[in-house]
């Protein structure tokens, strides 16, 4: 189990985790960054690719139950 979290702040509002991942991803049409759909996703494979092909690496996984970001 993990914890998806965005660093709005680092976000370059792309859209390549919501080409990857558009059941998870979305782009705030009023501020243009990425957030989550709804706030308890699952962590999946698709999820990991997209934060690993973020070219801010703003997207971060935390494993486990604590969120302190």
């Amino acid at each position: 189990m993990g914890t998806i979290v965005i660093d709005s702040y680092r976000c370059s509002g792309c859209a390549t985790c919501t080409e990857m991942c558009p059941e998870v991803f979305v782009l705030n049409p009023f501020t243009e960054k990425a957030e989550l759909i709804s706030s308890d996703q699952e962590v999946t494979d698709a999820v990991r690719q997209a934060a690993a092909f973020c070219p801010e690496k703003c997207i971060v996984i935390v494993e486990g139950e604590e969120t302190d970001i």
